[in-house]
């Protein structure tokens, strides 16, 4: 199975991604020649990690019949200070609210994306420490 993006330059460091049939812009900040048109790639790499394996952990608890009232992933990273610039860290918060939410199973979710299903977490772990946490809000 492969996968194909496609990626056009349209005026200086602007480029048009298309995506599964989505278009966005992808974009430099404009101390760097950018006019700000769209987010940068590097971060977009974590938007990744972050949908990944939140569709992961969404899919399980439906299985388990574990229904969050929220939930959200935060994904943050540290980059490193020479070139070529890559995020070493990255540390992943699985947030939820509900009521009466069984932390045994939230654990169970999350671990069996980031062991088992996640590829975007496999891939990264290749280069980066990656670390994460559940939060439980009231």
């Amino acid at each position: 199975m492969s996968t194909k993006v496609n990626v056009t330059w349209k005026d200086d460091m602007a480029f048009e991604a298309s995506v599964n049939g989505f278009n966005f812009m992808l974009d430099a900040d404009e101390r760097v020649g950018g006019q700000n048109q769209g987010p940068r790639p590097k971060p977009l790499t974590l938007v990744s990690l972050g949908g990944c394996t939140g569709m992961d952990v969404v899919s399980i608890l439906n299985k388990m019949r574990v229904k969050p009232d929220f939930f959200d992933v935060e994904v943050e990273a540290e980059m490193t200070e020479e070139h070529p610039k890559y995020f070493n860290k990255i540390h992943i918060k699985y947030i939820f609210k509900g009521k009466d939410l069984p932390m045994d199973k939230l654990e169970k979710a999350v671990t069996l994306s980031q062991d088992r299903y996640c590829g975007v977490s496999e891939m990264l772990r290749k280069a980066a420490e990656l670390s994460h946490e559940i939060v439980v809000l009231d």
